[in-house]
Formats: structure tokens, C-alpha cells, sequence
């Protein structure tokens, strides 16, 4: 069997198809775990879901990914985890896979959860650690983590300063996983593009 593969991180554009392929993704690894060790408990597919009903365009996203994981007719264990990584603390196993959908939302609701604070460096920082020690933990605890995220740095240049520093820490998010991960993929019109590792 190949070597555990500790963290995955799936990047794309919106609508890219990289969130299907991450679900794909996690249940082909789970299965294979399962095949080769039948003796063994069997592997357990989490989905950390970080969306917010906000608005109707989010609900329909979110009614859209739920219609494939119950597609899939995978029994997936679905923790509705829109802050606080942290939180989930003891409730994998090494046996287990999990994905988290997506960074881009956790961050974003990170980054409004106190108000005007996302304009304090210190906030930035301390937010920024919070996540990727919330993600280290789930790692160390599980088979394997597939992070899902989007490519917003192919959108148009805006001089916001909301959008400039939200961008900038998603970027240095995006950089500090994919050094971390074992393997990394950039999705687009649902191919999936193999930026780092091997098949």
C-alpha cells in the first residue's frame, strides 16, 4: 500500500469541479485503505462543511453538495464546522478521511467573526495560525486531510483594502498548505491538474 498520504490540497476556480474531485478523491483513498486492511476497522469519510446559509446562493451551493455526497451513496459524517477547527479536536481516528470544504469560506468567516478586527495586523496573524494549528491537528489525527480552495487571484485587481488583505492571507494560507501537503492539485473545467506529488 502507499504511504499515507497525510494532506491533500485541491485548489480551482469557481465552478472548476474541484470540489467533486476531492469527494471522489477521499472516497477512492478510503476505499483503497479498506481493501488492504480488511482486518481492520473500516475507514470513516468525514466532510467538514464550512458554509453558511447566508443568502440563496449559498443555500443552493450548499443543497448542490449535499445532493452529490448523497450521490455518491457513500456514507459520509458531515460536521457543520463554519469557525473553529479546533473544535474538532478528538473526534477522528487514524483510520479516518476527511475533507474539509472549503478554506475560503472558513477564512472568510474567520475573518468577520469580530467585527472591523480583520483590519489589525495582530488579528490577521493570530487568525491565519489559529487555522493552519486547527488543520495540523486534524492531520496528526487522521489517514487523510483533503483541503478544498478557491483561486480567487485570477479575479480582477481591486485597491479595497477588505479584498487586498483578504487575498493576501489566503494566498500565504494557500502557500504554507501546499509546502505542508503531500500532494497538490489545481482543478479547472473539472480536470484535475497534479502541481506537486505523485499519482
Amino acid at each position: 500500500m502507499e504511504e499515507r498520504l497525510s494532506l491533500i490540497f485541491v485548489s480551482g476556480g469557481v465552478r472548476s469541479g474541484k470540489s467533486s474531485f476531492a469527494e471522489e478523491l477521499a472516497i477512492k483513498i478510503a476505499r483503497q485503505y479498506d481493501a488492504h486492511n480488511s482486518s481492520q476497522s473500516d475507514c470513516i469519510l468525514h466532510y467538514i462543511a464550512a458554509g453558511q446559509a447566508s443568502d440563496e446562493e449559498m443555500k443552493a451551493r450548499i443543497a448542490h453538495h449535499q445532493r452529490n455526497r448523497n450521490e455518491s451513496k457513500v456514507n459520509w459524517k458531515t460536521w457543520e464546522q463554519p469557525i473553529g477547527l479546533k473544535r474538532l479536536e478528538d473526534v477522528f481516528d487514524i483510520t479516518d478521511v476527511v475533507l474539509l470544504d472549503c478554506l475560503t469560506t472558513l477564512l472568510n468567516n474567520e475573518f468577520f467573526r469580530e467585527g472591523e478586527k480583520w483590519r489589525n495586523p495582530s488579528f490577521q496573524a493570530q487568525l491565519m495560525e489559529d487555522i493552519i494549528e486547527g488543520i495540523e491537528m486534524i492531520v496528526s489525527s487522521c489517514q487523510t486531510l483533503i483541503i478544498v480552495s478557491n483561486e480567487v487571484f485570477y479575479e480582477p485587481y481591486s485597491d479595497n483594502e477588505l479584498t487586498m488583505i483578504y487575498k493576501k492571507m489566503l494566498g500565504k494560507l494557500h502557500q504554507k498548505l501546499v509546502r505542508m501537503a503531500n500532494r497538490a492539485y489545481l482543478v479547472e473545467v473539472g480536470i484535475p491538474i497534479l502541481m506537486k506529488g505523485d499519482h
